[in-house]
């Protein structure tokens, strides 16, 4: 079904005049290399690679050829073939960097951290896999093992990004944590992964005071309502990595290209951003 993409253009489009402004007086021009012109403009790429994870496909070839070319022909009447825009999807990786970080959400002082695998292929074909060779790693997550990556996602109780990163897989989740939550003041709640005694003490110094359960062999510690309530309500996070691979279809194994799997991670993340009913809590977060 054809969909009313105007506003979601609009906006690209704006960000795309700023953007284009600042790369042309920024980069250095280049003689040597080869720059075809290309009769699609980078907003509406963006548009295409955005819009495609808010669909119902699962397949990108299929989402271009009938959404694309015929559904929304007039839309984008110069659209190029499939082949042609996937060779293109490389320059997308930067504009959509900026894009995520220009939509990150409020800092609210109440945030939900934890980490999710990106799988590029079965666990049992990793050494046949020579795409993500020496970039992606083995490693072990509580659904198994896996070959791919992780993403480290920071959100608020309002369901929006505040922090991210993608790391290779086998990256112990409390490693960036330093790095995610610079800025970062308030309370955060996680999982038992996170626990580190010179992690929480780093943090409450400056300022961010680290929630978790306690596992069989800790000394039980008091705790507010209000934190064990919100503790509780961490699995707000776990229903938006869902969203993210079940609807949005950030992971698959059909990649043929690094930059382009990353443009796609990219992609849906910035989609997700876009979303308006994003997950959240309904709570009172006034002091009890």
């Amino acid at each position: 079904m054809k969909k009313d993409i105007t506003e979601l253009y609009c906006f690209v489009d704006d960000f795309c005049k700023i953007y284009s402004a600042h790369e042309k007086s920024k980069l250095l021009p280049s003689f040597a290399q080869r720059n075809r012109l290309c009769s699609m403009s980078l907003s509406e790429m963006l548009t295409i690679v955005i819009m495609y994870h808010t669909s119902h496909s699962k397949n990108f070839k299929y989402f271009y050829k009938t959404y694309v070319e015929y559904l929304h022909k007039n839309d984008f009447p110069k659209a190029v073939s499939y082949n042609r825009f996937i060779a293109l999807m490389t320059r997308l990786f930067m504009p959509l960097n900026i894009l995520l970080h220009l939509l990150f959400g409020e800092k609210t002082g109440v945030y939900f951290m934890d980490s999710t695998p990106i799988k590029v292929c079965h666990a049992k074909r990793q050494s046949s896999n020579k795409v993500f060779k020496g970039i992606a790693k083995y490693s072990k997550s509580t659904m198994g093992y896996f070959y791919g990556f992780k993403l480290h996602l920071i959100i608020n109780e309002k369901g929006e990004f505040v922090a991210l990163q993608i790391t290779k897989g086998n990256v112990d989740d409390r490693v960036p944590v330093p790095k995610l939550t610079k800025d970062l003041l308030g309370t955060v709640y996680v999982d038992k992964g996170y626990i580190k005694q010179n992690l929480f003490l780093n943090l409450y110094e400056r300022g961010l005071k680290m929630v978790h359960s306690i596992r069989k062999n800790m000394q039980n510690k008091l705790m507010t309502l209000r934190d064990k309530i919100l503790l509780r309500k961490q699995t707000i996070i776990e229903t938006v990595f869902d969203y993210l691979k079940n609807k949005m279809n950030i992971e698959h194994t059909r990649h043929r290209s690094p930059i382009n799997a990353f443009v796609n991670i990219l992609a849906a993340l910035v989609a997700y951003a876009f979303k308006k009913n994003k997950p959240s809590l309904n709570f009172n977060f006034h002091p009890l």
